[in-house]
């Protein structure tokens, strides 16, 4: 690591909602700050650095609000809350970098990209959708949605009623031109996140917001093909991927090739809606360019590249 490298980080949500407790603006910011600080170790190391993050509870909450207020608002489209949360916590990761920077007398630009990201219309996930997102409902509510609002409404497991929406793989960055061109320049760059804004694009070029959700990661690993990234970081809850998480024969791994890592995907060691994804997103990334990925902590996402920390997929 000794040389400059371009580096995509996926940040999750711990790294900006650290737990049920420290969910305000001013809690997420605080988030915000504490995983700027170590992506500030990279920059300084002389890397340049583009970043993705999730956005899962800050829809639900713009969803929540709108539901609240229903009789005397509009509702919020999801590609719009999308949008709404890239340019919300964009704006708290501008300034946490800028805040830290500034402490080590530095001054690099930063700055976010409102990122749509085009999908299939034709992805099978839209004829059966099955990305829970906003809170639960009474059933009356559930009904009153799917016949007047078009929403697919699934009961879950005894706790009510959920929306589900589909969630399409990502094909292309749309403002992909433009990050490259502020990576050129060493800017900082905030896009794709919470996975982008899904759009599909009709055959006379013109593009149209969906209700759907895309896969943090899996934009983020398209994202850092695309951009020929040197390496590929997910930033979750642990330290390491584990096999056998939370039981007592829990074995943390440092290094998978990806022969190693299909096989423990196949034998169904990771959680489908917790560290599978990332796991896909990685061997995805790894496969098609041949450079390593890491998947670590916000506070070994430094550690993880001079000291050993975390887990690293390999070719």
């Amino acid at each position: 690591m000794e040389e400059s490298k371009l580096i995509v980080i996926a940040i999750g949500g711990n790294s900006l909602i650290e737990d049920s407790k420290h969910v305000t603006v001013k809690s997420q910011y605080e988030a915000a700050r504490k995983t700027a600080s170590h992506i500030v170790r990279l920059v300084r190391s002389g890397h340049r650095v583009v970043i993705a993050h999730g956005n899962g509870p800050q829809v639900g909450f713009i969803l929540l609000r709108a539901e609240f207020a229903k009789s005397i608002l509009h509702s919020v489209p999801l590609d719009s809350c999308v949008a709404d949360t890239q340019g919300a916590i964009g704006y708290q990761l501008q300034m946490a970098l800028y805040n830290e920077f500034a402490k080590e007398g530095l001054s690099p630009q930063v700055v976010t990209v409102v990122t749509q990201v085009e999908v299939d219309p034709r992805d099978p996930s839209f004829l059966k959708p099955t990305k829970p997102i906003g809170s639960f409902m009474s059933k009356e509510d559930a009904d009153n949605h799917r016949l007047n609002d078009g929403w697919d409404v699934v009961e879950d497991a005894g706790r009510g009623y959920r929306r589900v929406v589909a969630s399409p793989k990502p094909i292309s960055i749309v403002e992909l031109g433009t990050v490259k061109t502020l990576v050129d320049h060493n800017v900082i760059v905030i896009a794709a996140g919470g996975g982008g804004i899904p759009v599909v694009r009709h055959p006379d070029g013109t593009l149209e917001g969906l209700e759907a959700v895309i896969d943090k990661d899996l934009a983020a690993a398209l994202m850092a093909k695309e951009l020929k990234a040197d390496l590929f970081v997910i930033s979750t809850a642990v330290e390491k991927v584990c096999l056998n998480y939370g039981k007592p024969s829990q074995k943390e791994l440092d290094t998978i090739g990806l022969k190693e890592c299909q096989t423990y995907v196949d034998e169904g060691h990771f959680a489908p809606g917790s560290m599978l994804p990332k796991i896909l997103a990685m061997m995805d990334f790894v496969k098609t360019t041949g450079h390593v990925g890491l998947i670590t902590n916000p506070e070994n996402i430094w550690a993880a590249l001079y000291e050993g920390k975390g887990t690293k997929i390999v070719p």
